[in-house]
């Protein structure tokens, strides 16, 4: 692995190709070597941009390396978005007036000012919003997709907050989905959103259902499989 010396401290990185992102992002995590994603660069390169933030990489390694209480979320923790664990930045802003949740394009920040910590209770308001958005703005465009695409029809979407599923279809055909659904992967929000379409057909989970979920999501046992381990199994 390549290395640069920093005063007493040896930085070793890994480099991860991401040529649809515009810039270089540097990720320290705990127990991990740095990891620098981004475009194509040299080692000469991949370097340089490490020599550029190494002071800024020493402050984040003392920092995730610090022990702390599991419901305590720091930076070098991580939360779930699309089918992937993200890395969590936080910044401690004492003159904001309450905390802020943003994406990047690699990393959840975090703007606390309360401090360099918070809790999970504390940020699940935040996270749930973030969630919410992401749901109106990317899940409700797909069930017009899919909608399109399996010639079968709803009377409409919402996303809203419900007890023990993920999903539902009414009596009316309108179909809800729990924002929380967008911690998973684009392939298994289609197959909840398929799964919710059948049911606009075939109400029960029939033999005759499963059947034409198949039809549209073929590979859809491997993704009902993923939500069931979830411990939130209504499908």
């Amino acid at each position: 692995m390549p290395q640069f010396q920093y005063g007493q401290t040896l930085i070793e990185w890994r480099f991860e190709l991401a040529p649809e992102l515009k810039r270089h992002y540097i990720t320290v995590e705990r127990g991990e070597l740095v990891l620098l994603r981004g475009p194509e660069a040299t080692v000469e390169e991949q370097a340089q941009l490490i020599r550029q933030r190494a002071r800024w990489i020493c402050e984040k390694q003392q920092q995730v390396n610090q022990v702390v209480l599991e419901d305590v979320i720091v930076t070098g923790s991580r939360l779930r978005y699309a089918g992937r664990s993200y890395y969590v930045e936080v910044q401690h802003q004492p003159e904001a007036k309450s905390v802020t949740l943003r994406f990047t394009a690699s990393r959840f920040v975090i703007e606390n000012p309360a401090g360099l910590s918070i809790t999970n209770e504390q940020l699940a308001p935040f996270l749930t919003r973030f969630y919410m958005e992401r749901a109106h703005s990317k899940l409700l465009p797909r069930l017009r997709y899919w909608e399109k695409k399996t010639g079968l029809l709803s009377r409409g979407g919402r996303i809203k907050h419900f007890q023990g599923r993920w999903a539902s279809c009414d009596t009316n055909n309108i179909i809800e989905f729990h924002p929380r659904i967008m911690e998973f992967s684009a392939a298994v929000q289609d197959y909840i959103i398929v799964h919710e379409l059948c049911h606009t057909i075939e109400k029960s989970h029939s033999k005759a259902f499963w059947i034409l979920v198949s039809q549209h999501i073929p590979s859809w046992k491997l993704h009902h499989e993923e939500l069931a381990r979830t411990g939130v199994d209504d499908f």
